[in-house]
């Protein structure tokens, strides 16, 4: 009897681990490299081995080699980022998980020897897990669930890196045009600062004038310093993105940024192109259909949570006879007296509703934030363009007639100090348009594919949360 049934437990684990998950040779990472491709154009890199990463840096080099980007700046980010790394290394965790879901539970065989008096008694076990087995199937489908999202977790922390690569890059380069700007003005205000302080001394110009130049130049400095300090950080910021260091921190960027596209973009179905591309509502419904495959397993569960069986054979050496062998078997189950799994279905039930509301009330806000961030690029766009065709062309005949005033003497040199200023306020105006319509570009893509920034201030938020082990069951 023994034997049978420990043949029948050795026939039952064959065929589940027929069905079982095997380790990917790449890790999980085919998924997140497709879904990377097809959103953004970018290249990935799981780093496991010394060849690996000298391909990963000679690629970094090559890509440093000239002015960066803003696509080149992201795509040494996917390669070179650490904490990106760190994530890809969660994602082949979650992949361990997979395959330990959908592993039958080990027979377990035990034996005792009892002696004394001349006589003694050795039993042999072998206990399985029924209810195990029996489970495995639907146990390694809520697996196989979790792990897709892990690895859509994992593409999202992709994107989340690229985004934040792309407005850090935004910003520097913004910093560094500003700082060549009030470079500029200052060196001006400075000479008209003095000059100010000349003709005072000589009686032409009242104390109210001298004052007004000198705050001029007073005001340009501490701009230029707030502008310096904030480029450098953003530099920074920019650097620690793409995983920079010692060497690498010499990259070159351009010195302004690019003008703006001829016609901004035409959107007129993005709310529908939001929820059915952002990741994170694709990793949302992955989780509740997780959820509602655990709530089945719950309730077919629901009273028995405990089934061994286990195949027992038993030989006794008596001195006073010749020996006898006992064979037979055991089962162990729970009687769903005090507990008839109530709590356990109840509990799996509010789980999968606050999942279902949960995703109900994401895909609301991924609306209404795809249409925000749409308006939002729109009129960036259009600002910045009337900047670019109206107010700096229009700065700038004013500035030319106003030299040709000079230079006839009608009108005094600071009256074209002062148009100098203004025309200072309209182009830092430009910049600064020009760079809110490049960040507002940046969101828009992140409204539509995923990958905004779960917290401000962080350098890295590309943390993946391994796939959770299936509820139901166990081994």
């Amino acid at each position: 009897m023994t034997r049978h049934l420990a043949r029948g437990l050795l026939v039952l684990t064959a065929l589940s681990v027929s069905g079982c998950a095997a380790f990917s040779p790449d890790g999980g990472m085919s998924a997140v490299s497709d879904l990377t491709s097809q959103t953004i154009n970018k290249d990935v890199a799981f780093v496991r081995t010394a060849e690996g990463a000298s391909a990963v840096d000679t690629r970094v080099r090559q890509l440093l080699s000239r002015t960066l980007s803003a696509d080149a700046a992201v795509q040494i980010a996917l390669l070179n980022n650490k904490g990106l790394q760190a994530a890809y290394n969660e994602l082949a965790l979650a992949e361990t998980d997979l395959v330990e879901q959908s592993l039958p539970p080990n027979p377990v065989f035990a034996i005792s020897r009892i002696s004394g008096n001349g006589a003694s008694e050795i039993e042999r076990q072998v206990v399985g897990d029924i209810l195990a087995l029996a489970t495995l199937p639907l146990r390694s489908d809520i697996a196989r669930d979790r792990f897709r999202g892990a690895q859509l977790r994992a593409a999202l922390a992709t994107l989340r890196l690229a985004a934040d690569v792309r407005r850090a890059y935004v910003r520097t380069v913004a910093g560094n045009e500003m700082v060549v700007l009030l470079t500029d003005a200052k060196a001006t205000a400075e000479s008209t600062a003095q000059l100010a302080v000349k003709l005072g001394e000589t009686g032409s110009l009242n104390k109210l004038d001298q004052a007004r130049e000198q705050v001029f130049y007073a005001e340009t400095t501490a701009d230029l310093a707030t502008a310096r300090q904030s480029a450098t950080s953003d530099r920074e910021r920019l650097a620690r993105l793409m995983g920079l260091w010692d060497d690498g921190l010499d990259f070159r960027l351009p010195d302004r940024l690019p003008p703006l596209p001829r016609r901004p973009q035409a959107l007129p179905s993005i709310e529908a192109d939001a929820v059915a591309h952002r990741i994170d509502l694709q990793i949302a419904r992955l989780e509740l259909a997780a959820l509602a495959k655990a709530l089945n397993l719950t309730e077919a569960t629901r009273f028995v949570t405990l089934l061994d069986l286990a195949g027992i054979s038993r030989r006794t050496q008596d001195p006073e006879g010749p020996p006898f062998r006992e064979r037979g078997f055991d089962v162990q189950f729970q009687i769903p007296i005090f507990d008839g799994g109530e709590v356990r279905v109840r509990q799996a039930a509010e789980t999968y509703n606050l999942a279902f509301n949960r995703l109900t009330e994401r895909a609301v806000n991924v609306r209404s934030k795809a249409r925000d961030a749409y308006r939002a690029y729109r009129s960036t766009y259009d600002i910045a363009g009337h900047y670019q065709r109206e107010i700096i062309p229009l700065r700038k005949i004013i500035t030319e007639e106003m030299q040709l005033r000079f230079s006839s003497m009608q009108v005094d040199i600071f009256a074209l100090l002062t148009e100098a200023r203004q025309r200072l306020a309209s182009l830092r105006g430009a910049i600064d348009a020009r760079q809110r319509f490049f960040l507002a570009q940046a969101d828009l893509q992140t409204a539509v594919n995923g990958g905004g920034s779960p917290a401000a201030g962080s350098d890295n938020p590309t943390t993946v949360a391994a796939a959770a082990p299936a509820d139901g069951g166990g081994h």
